[in-house]
């Protein structure tokens, strides 16, 4: 039974890769072309080898997976159901990162640490988490749900649920950019740009008083 569920989770990762990505034409494309598909398949036969305590061969796997992927993920990641690494050259996952279900993440994002502490020292991300490009989430941190980096954002803190964050280091914004799984990176606010309207803004009221 758990080796048919095994099996279920990467017919959903393929199908995942399909819908999400409009480049890919057939599963077969997705199968043979993606190196995000590659690296997670890998990645989750090097999990299931550690989880039974087997030495070296875990991160043999995963280092051959990066050797031609670009893509490291350690093997003793937890990753959920639907997966997508977009693109994916660059990104690295570390050791004690949990991700959940839905999650989609994009070239040179890295979820790592902070130093050298011991225990859980890598974020967690909920489910329906997008990740933009070369974002850097730090830290044992937690992404909430549906919540999404923008990016080239550096995260170190918490994150609430539905939540944006752009900026380094990065900063809250109370704007959906999750629309349908996919991050409309034209639509992502910029919380200096605002700030910089509104200073605008108040210079031509007080000018405007000065003058009356």
């Amino acid at each position: 039974m758990r080796i048919i569920n095994w099996f279920k989770t990467i017919i959903e990762d393929i199908n995942t890769i399909k819908e999400k990505d409009v480049a890919a034409r057939n599963i077969f494309e997705v199968i043979f072309l993606y190196q995000g598909f590659h690296v997670l398949l890998a990645h989750r036969i090097a999990h299931k080898l550690l989880y039974w305590k087997i030495p070296f061969i875990p991160r043999l796997i995963s280092q051959i997976a990066r050797f031609f992927t670009g893509i490291e993920i350690h093997p003793g990641a937890t990753i959920g159901k639907r997966f997508f690494i977009d693109h994916g050259m660059g990104v690295v996952i570390g050791e004690t990162t949990i991700i959940g279900d839905d999650v989609l993440i994009y070239q040179g994002v890295t979820l790592g640490g902070t130093g050298k502490e011991q225990g859980k020292r890598h974020p967690t991300l909920g489910n329906f988490v997008t990740v933009g490009a070369g974002a850097k989430v730090l830290g044992n941190i937690t992404i909430g749900d549906c919540s999404t980096i923008g990016a080239g954002s550096v995260v170190i803190d918490n994150v609430p649920e539905h939540s944006t964050v752009v900026g380094i280091p990065g900063r809250i914004v109370k704007q959906s950019t999750l629309i349908q799984g996919e991050l409309q990176h034209n639509r992502i606010p910029d919380p200096i740009a605002c700030q910089l309207n509104r200073l605008t803004y108040e210079v031509k009221e007080l000018q405007e008083k000065i003058n009356k």
